[in-house]
């Protein structure tokens, strides 16, 4: 009995953690089927996310956005986002903890793929120098991008060639398919 208490103890203090931390970030509900931009910054006046903000209301990069399945989080001053709507802080902070990301002052620009990798990530100064066409072109040289692009490019079906005709063939209707066998009545 004390053994089977002792293994059922230490069962669930392995398993308790991995099911605690198993899915509560947003990030893993857009795994597969968007690509996040998070830009993080302490303020709402920081330039990159100014500049940001700017190119995202322009019309032709709102369809290059919604072309692309990218999803823009923005966490400014511990306040976030998902395309301009609240997250709760639970939400906020199990973003911050699924990036992995230290404590910093400094603005962080992250691009992560559908596989949930991170494709482009900067911070500080070079964050400044990220705006949409380099993020554009970063998802447009990613793989599954490149299968999107494909897959939306309609190609047309194989044509089945119909079997010639035998010499001295009638033509008749095809015959009819064969009654399924009856039950017999017990």
């Amino acid at each position: 009995m004390l053994i089977r208490s002792l293994t059922l103890a230490t069962l669930l203090a392995v398993a308790g953690p991995l099911f605690a931390a198993d899915g509560d970030s947003p990030l893993d509900m857009d795994k597969g089927r968007a690509r996040p931009l998070i830009v993080i910054t302490s303020s709402t006046v920081d330039p990159v996310w100014v500049n940001l903000k700017k190119s995202l209301e322009d019309p032709a990069n709102k369809q290059g956005v919604a072309d692309r399945n990218i999803r823009v989080y923005s966490v400014l001053n511990m306040s976030g986002q998902l395309n301009g709507k609240d997250l709760g802080q639970q939400d906020t902070m199990a973003l911050i903890r699924a990036l992995k990301l230290g404590a910093g002052a400094l603005p962080k620009v992250i691009l992560v793929g559908k596989d949930g990798e991170k494709k482009l990530e900067s911070s500080g100064e070079e964050s400044k120098s990220v705006d949409l066409k380099k993020i554009f072109d970063t998802i447009d040289a990613m793989p599954m991008a490149e299968k999107e692009a494909a897959a939306l490019i309609p190609t047309p079906p194989p044509v089945a060639a119909e079997p010639a005709p035998a010499k001295g063939a009638k033509n008749a209707k095809p015959a009819k398919p064969a009654k399924p066998p009856q039950m017999p009545d017990d």
